[in-house]
């Protein structure tokens, strides 16, 4: 009879045995469990703090450049002690320029009241009157005589302080060149990552207009910055750093008033009963038509003896005859190019329109040479391109580009537009102590 027992008490210890260990199992696994429903809900208790902490803003500029007017509206977030972050942008752009008013101010209101519609829908209604509404014009506005272009200013700003946004007393002016320049560079570098961040160097900037071109960078030394000129040095505080940029900017080198140049016309000057243009950066047998600034020019080609590549090299070497400042301190720097610099370079060929890509300044040169030349046989889809790469490859080398320098040319950056806009309303965000 002993020997029956021992297998029971052994039975019966084996099962307390795994009675106790279940329960210590389900007692672990309801702790883990709770412990990470507990991290968890503090990742998302954190998360909403996080997002109650940082402030939504928003900025309206709007660009009044020589071919058309564009509307930005641009919303940031920002949390506390660190720079805002972009989030999106709302784009409209309207034609012709603003400057195309001049004789008659109040045509221009349609324009900008349809613009301003844009930035209402774009805007909550509850943060209106916290949006600062600016408009800022370039060369279009520029090249006019001062009081016409006043009488469009003060139209506008008119139309703006019936708007419901905030509006201050600047929010309407003309942008001295270098302010474009220096506007888009921050542009670049905000896009970029490249402000207020030790691990990267800034890069320069390149843009051509219709009316005007700048080239805008920060000296890498504080030799660079003793040997750049003076009066086109210039300091600024953003984001509670100084900057200071050598930034150039041309008016009347952008790349239409450079063609109006380079044809033998004069910036708001009609042609007289039938007296025509002629151009050796045209194809000899070419007879047409062009508009800028609201006149029409009738325009042909012109025959010099010499191939059209040089005959143009030559005309274009004359209207940028020591209107260039070089400067050599900025070839160790990266140099990101825009506006006519992207599309001419999509028009030959050489980067995707959509992608964009790196170039270097002996490829637009290149480019010109063969564009020329087959210009020489036939005419071009686009009669202005032997001119149009001719000029912006002399004017790279003007500006002081080796010839093997490269350009990162872009559309874009992280799918932001990389206008002269959001450098504009970033700085005067600032200055308002918005940001």
């Amino acid at each position: 009879m002993e020997t029956m027992k021992i297998p029971k008490l052994f039975c019966v210890f084996a099962l307390f045995t795994c009675a106790a260990i279940y329960a210590v199992y389900i007692k672990w696994n309801f702790d883990y469990k709770r412990k990470a429903a507990d991290i968890g809900l503090e990742k998302q208790l954190g998360a909403e703090i996080s997002r109650k902490d940082e402030a939504v803003l928003y900025g309206i500029m709007f660009d009044a450049g020589s071919t058309g007017t564009r509307i930005h509206v641009f919303r940031f977030a920002q949390k506390p002690k660190e720079l805002p972050r972009l989030i999106d942008t709302t784009f409209k752009a309207l034609k012709p320029g603003l400057s195309a008013y001049a004789d008659n101010v109040d045509k221009c209101a349609q324009g900008i009241n349809e613009l301003l519609a844009v930035a209402k829908e774009a805007v909550p209604m509850n943060l209106w009157k916290l949006t600062p509404l600016v408009l800022k014009a370039t060369a279009g506005l520029r090249l006019l005589p001062g009081e016409k272009a006043q009488k469009l200013l003060d139209k506008v700003k008119d139309i703006f302080q019936e708007s419901p946004f905030f509006i201050g007393s600047d929010c309407v002016s003309i942008m001295d060149g270098s302010d474009e320049g220096i506007s888009a560079w921050i542009t670049i570098n905000f896009l970029t990552d490249s402000l207020n961040n030790p691990t990267k160097k800034c890069v320069g900037m390149l843009d051509l207009g219709g009316g005007s071109t700048q080239i805008t960078f920060r000296p890498s030394t504080e030799t660079s910055v003793e040997n750049s000129t003076t009066e086109h040095m210039t300091s600024f505080n953003l984001f509670n750093t100084v900057y200071k940029l050598d930034s150039h900017s041309y008016l009347g080198l952008g790349l239409m008033s450079a063609r109006l140049a380079i044809l033998g016309g004069v910036e708001g000057q009609a042609l007289k009963e039938g007296e025509e243009l002629a151009s050796p950066c045209l194809s000899l047998n070419y007879q047409g038509e062009w508009e800028h600034a609201k006149i029409l020019y009738r325009i042909k080609g012109q025959k010099t003896g010499r191939s059209l590549f040089e005959s143009c090299h030559n005309e274009i070497s004359k209207v940028l005859n020591k209107k260039i400042h070089e400067t050599a301190s900025m070839r160790d720097l990266d140099f990101y190019a825009f506006s006519y610099y992207y599309d001419l370079a999509v028009d030959a060929g050489l980067i995707d329109k959509e992608e964009g890509g790196i170039l270097s300044v002996r490829m637009f040169e290149s480019a010109a040479k063969k564009v020329c030349k087959t210009m020489e046989i036939q005419q071009e889809k686009h009669p202005f391109l032997c001119m149009d790469l001719t000029y912006v490859s002399l004017l790279l080398k003007e500006l002081g580009f080796p010839k093997n320098h490269t350009l990162k040319l872009a559309q874009k950056i992280n799918n932001i537009e990389t206008s002269w806009a959001l450098g504009a309303i970033l700085h005067y965000m600032d200055s308002l102590h918005m940001l």
